[in-house]
Parts: C-alpha cells; sequence; structure tokens
C-alpha cells in the first residue's frame, strides 16, 4: 500500500481486488482492452499500426506494474536469451523492446510491435534459463504470429455482430444466445492462440538449444505457486469456455506432446546456475514504498504503522490497498484516507461514503493510543464492520465483509483493529525488503533444513515455498554444490 487515498463509495472499495484497467496478454497475455485499432476498410489496417498500440500502451504498462526494475544481472540474462530466441525464430528480423518489470507478481506478456514484459516475480520463480526461454518464446510467438491484431479484428466483427442483432432480432432470448455464442467462439479462439504459442514458442526454444521440456515444468511450478498463494489451496481445473486462456493441466499435457515430438527428455541446455547466480541480490516481494508483508503482519516503514490478521488470513499487498481474505467468506481492505475538513472521527464516518451504514452502531473508540470510530453496515446482501483510526490528518481504514457474519466475523475485525500501532524509530530502521539469496547446499543439506533459513514467510508455509521456488521434494537428498533460492531480508 503506497500514499492514503482518497474517500470512495463502499460499493467501490469492498472489490476482492484491485481492478486494474488493462487486459494484458499473460501466462497471461491479452490486449488491452481499451486500445480502438480502426482499420481503412475491413481487414486492412494501416502500416506500423501495431508498433503505435505499444508504444501507446507501453507507459500505462510500466504505471500499472510498479515501474521499471533495474537489476542489471537480470537484465543481461533477459537480453542474452532474447538474442538466442530471436536469431532461431519465425521472424529473425522482428525486433524486441524488453521491458523488467518491478512487480511480485508472476506475468510476462506482449503488446503489438514487439513490446515484452517480465516481471521480476517472474524471474524469481523460474528455476533455470531454458524456464525464462520458454517464457519468451511463447511470448514471441504471439508477436511473430500477429496474434493481437487477430484478435482485435475478431473483437470488432463480434461486436458488429452482436448489434446488428440487436437492432433487428426482437426476440430477446435469441439475441443472447446469438450473444453469448460469438463470446465462447471468440473465447476458444483465445484459447487456441495461446496454445498455438506453446507449440511454437517451444519449436523456437528447441532451435534455440534450450530443453524443450523447460515449457511444462514451468508451468507446473507456476500452478503449484498459484495454489500456495490461494488461501484455500486449491485452483479449479475445469476448463472456463469464456476464459481466453486453457486450463493449466491441459496446456501441460500439450506442452509435454509438443516436447516428445522433438526428442526424449534429456535433449537441450538447462543452465540452470549462471541463471540463479544472476539472481542474486533480486528484489523478492513487496517493493518498499509499497510495505512490507511478513507472515500476517503488514508493516510500512514510510507511513510508520503495522497491524496483523488473525490466523488463517492471508494478506496481499497492492498499490493503494492491503487485501485479505481466510477462505472462509470473510474479506478486508485496509487503506488510507485524507480526513481533512472532517473535524470529528463521527463525521467522517457518517459523510456518506458507506452505503447503508447502520447509524446507531456508530461509536468512538481508542486504538493504541490512538482516537479511532467504528460502525457497522448492511448492503447488497453483505455485512461489513468498518473501522477509522486517526493520525493526523491521516484515517487508516479497516473494512471487513461478509455475506454470512457471526461471532468470528466480529472476532476477527476486532483483532484486526486493535492490533494497528505505530512502529517505533528502532522498528522502522530495522525493517528490510526481502531478496532473493543464492546459496550452495552443503553435505547432509535437505530442504527442510534449509528452509528453516527463510524470511519474511509464515513459519508453517516455509517449507513449500522453498519446494517450490527450487522444485525439490520436501526430504530430498541434495546434493552438495547444488544452487539454490532462499528468501531472506
Amino acid at each position: 500500500m503506497g500514499v492514503p487515498v482518497e474517500n470512495r463509495k463502499l460499493s467501490s472499495m469492498l472489490k476482492g481486488a484491485v481492478v486494474i484497467a488493462l487486459s494484458l496478454f499473460v501466462a497471461s497475455c491479452q490486449l488491452t482492452n481499451s486500445t480502438v485499432i480502426g482499420s481503412t476498410k475491413p481487414g486492412v489496417l494501416r502500416p506500423n499500426l501495431a508498433n503505435d498500440i505499444g508504444k501507446k500502451e507501453h507507459p500505462r504498462v510500466v504505471a500499472t506494474y510498479g515501474g521499471v526494475y533495474e537489476d542489471a544481472g537480470a537484465e543481461r540474462a533477459i537480453a542474452k536469451v532474447v538474442g538466442g530466441l530471436v536469431a532461431a525464430s519465425d521472424n529473425p528480423s522482428q525486433r524486441y523492446r524488453i521491458t523488467l518489470l518491478n512487480s511480485p507478481t508472476v506475468n510476462a506478456f506482449a503488446l503489438p510491435g514487439g513490446y515484452l514484459y517480465v516481471t521480476r516475480g517472474l524471474l524469481a520463480l523460474a528455476n533455470d534459463t531454458s524456464e525464462l526461454a520458454a517464457v519468451l518464446s511463447h511470448e514471441m510467438a504471439h508477436v511473430t504470429a500477429d496474434h493481437a491484431m487477430q484478435r482485435q479484428r475478431r473483437a470488432e466483427a463480434a461486436e458488429l455482430a452482436n448489434r446488428v442483432m440487436s437492432s433487428v432480432v426482437e426476440d430477446k432470448a435469441k439475441v443472447d444466445a446469438a450473444v453469448k455464442s460469438s463470446q465462447v467462439s471468440f473465447a476458444r479462439f483465445s484459447q487456441e492462440q495461446e496454445l498455438m504459442a506453446d507449440d511454437i514458442g517451444i519449436r523456437t526454444l528447441t532451435r534455440a538449444g534450450y530443453d524443450p521440456y523447460a515449457a511444462s515444468r514451468f508451468l507446473k511450478t507456476m500452478d503449484k505457486f498459484a495454489k500456495y498463494q490461494s488461501v484455500r489451496g486449491q485452483t479449479s481445473s475445469a476448463p472456463d469456455f469464456l476464459s481466453s486462456h486453457p486450463n493449466t493441466p491441459e496446456r501441460i499435457q500439450r506442452a509435454v506432446q509438443s516436447a516428445r515430438q522433438i526428442g526424449a527428455p534429456g535433449i537441450g541446455e538447462r543452465k540452470q546456475t549462471e541463471y540463479l547466480t544472476s539472481l542474486d541480490g533480486l528484489l523478492y516481494g513487496d517493493d518498499p514504498l509499497e510495505g512490507f508483508i511478513r507472515s500476517r503482519s503488514f508493516l510500512h516503514k514510510g507511513l510508520g504503522i503495522s497491524f496483523s490478521v488473525p490466523k488463517g488470513f492471508v494478506l496481499e499487498n497492492s498499490a493503494d490497498a492491503v487485501l485479505a481474505s481466510n477462505g472462509k467468506g470473510t474479506a478486508m481492505r485496509f487503506d488510507g484516507a485524507d480526513l481533512s475538513g472532517h473535524e470529528t472521527l463521527e463525521g467522517y464516518l457518517n459523510s456518506g461514503w458507506i452505503n447503508g451504514l447502520i447509524q446507531n452502531s456508530v461509536r468512538l473508540t481508542t486504538v493504541n493510543g490512538l482516537p479511532a470510530v467504528i460502525g457497522s453496515a448492511v448492503t447488497d446482501g453483505w455485512s461489513f464492520r468498518i473501522g477509522v483510526v486517526r493520525i493526523g490528518k491521516t484515517g487508516y481504514r479497516f473494512i471487513f465483509a461478509s455475506r454470512t457474519p457471526n461471532s468470528a466475523f466480529t472476532r476477527d475485525f476486532n483483532k484486526s483493529m486493535e492490533s494497528f500501532r505505530q512502529l517505533s524509530p528502532a522498528e522502522q530502521a530495522r525493517l528490510r525488503p526481502l531478496r532473493i539469496k543464492i546459496i550452495q547446499a552443503k553435505e547432509g543439506d535437505t530442504p527442510r533444513k534449509l528452509a528453516v533459513g527463510m524470511s519474511g514467510v509464515e513459519p508453517a508455509r516455509r517449507l513449500e515455498l522453498f519446494r517450490i521456488l527450487n522444485q525439490v521434494k520436501s526430504d530430498e537428498r541434495l546434493e552438495a554444490g547444488r544452487v539454490l533460492k532462499l528468501v531472506t531480508d
């Protein structure tokens, strides 16, 4: 969470995630919905349009993902991989602009015109050069196959067809059916592009001399990491036909099949030691300017504040708020608001930014010596507990939401609110960001033994994260000298 945000309507504040105005390509690859392409006539796009689109969207992408991350070692590793992949690609004349993004999310995507993006979170998760190459070759395949422009043309055609149906057909059921049919068709079109990019990427990967099985291996790692981050530790394997991406098991299976057509496991280079060495010191997790998540606590060095959530909650930091959920139907949002113009906390809570506020629930209190106010609200089937703690002109807001409130819901809200406090100068000075530390295993080392040295991770989850980051089993005997990743502060 960065600087305090302005007051917002409650309905827009209580979403489970920050709304991003860009829909991007991702092991996550989608062209931004906001882009209007236009053409001289159907199917004919003006020259240099792809590059113009990428150039226009680039600043928004960088801003959305926390800016550019500068790391000489990581930048050299990426540039070297891209150079080899370009030479081995279907279009060696295509030029690329690569940007390393300052985001802990695991993501890579492409924009028209050869704009490639990789987050530092993805670099930290990859375990060798071939896995990074697999991701980049997939994104380059989208560019060389002109997928973004194909999607746009398909979207424009679908929109036109839907508009015609709405104008001509009076039967609403038939209109809805036709619109749904075109949506499903467009979604499958996008899924086919993803699988095609996987196939092209694996072929390019192999021609560049890398392990063709790296694609399926990294897909498995991403799937495990997604489950690790999930509150319930589960993700659905059922295909979603309105999704632009095939489900992960389908992609893994197809990636393995594509690699087998090339050769048996063991071919191609992985270059693990070289890659991991380039990651030493890489920032991991939250940017210091956004505060730190340490286990179930949030601490912000610049703002000098801290709070904790009860056991069972998983915290997620974003640019303008801290979010949390417990997997049992309770969600939390913590952010800051400007209280200038509000003489009292009661007046602020009653100023109209909360829908469905229960008037007699508002009462003043104190939290660790700081003035505070709490209240309750009910709207649209949701129950809310709201608390605001004042420091100077800033109000720090806790908002808990549940459709099935009970005593645990109230207890969790109270515990979180009561944990809010100001950090001492000594505590602020001790706060340091998490980074990737590269180590070599010693004789007798096991993942269980080495995971104890991880920092900033809940003790009960350290081993699981270590296993995912290093693609090892819990009680595996590690070969002396093996290069491994640790997360430390």
